[in-house]
């Protein structure tokens, strides 16, 4: 299993939208230039964090993105399922009801295909699991632990950086 590196550059470019002032945004540009990607990519990114209404677009000269709510009730499960959609990982195909005795045998096929797929069962069960821890971490959680393992220069220097990108 494997998340795409758009959660990645999602989860850090949310966190610099903790910090700006209510009435101001960050653009795309001042984002993927700072991530050194392309606009385009973190375009799209940012279209799947809108429509899951986890940042809000505002348009105009002086436009950009900021927070659609406040930073601790945006988990990290909520920026992965807006960037890599709602799908399991898991994708069973029931292929015990494909098997020899399935084909062959009547009533072991009756019986086999009337039970749940342990299979299945059990990575949905591991799958709701991970949910859950990334859902008990928040944008809040990831920004206090920011200040904790991160330099105060190196946090007020990107700081500063988007604050000069509003200027402007």
């Amino acid at each position: 299993m494997q998340y795409s590196i758009g959660v990645e550059y999602a989860l850090h470019c949310l966190v610099y939208l903790i910090d700006i002032p209510s009435d101001e945004t960050i653009g795309i540009k001042e984002l993927s230039a700072f991530q050194g990607i392309s606009e385009t990519y973190l375009s799209k990114i940012f279209g799947k964090l809108t429509k899951a209404g986890i940042v809000r677009s505002v348009p105009g000269v002086k436009g950009g993105y900021r927070l659609a709510k406040p930073p601790a009730e945006i988990s990290f499960w909520d920026v992965v399922e807006a960037v890599e959609g709602q799908a399991p990982i898991f994708q069973c195909k029931n292929i015990k009801d494909n098997s020899y005795l399935c084909r062959e045998d009547e009533e072991f096929a009756a019986c086999t295909k009337a039970t749940p797929c342990v299979i299945n069962l059990t990575m949905r069960d591991a799958e709701e699991t991970m949910r859950n821890q990334l859902r008990t971490k928040s944008l809040s959680w990831l920004n206090e632990e920011l200040d904790r393992v991160l330099t105060p220069k190196s946090r007020q220097d990107t700081r500063n950086y988007f604050a000069q990108g509003n200027s402007g």
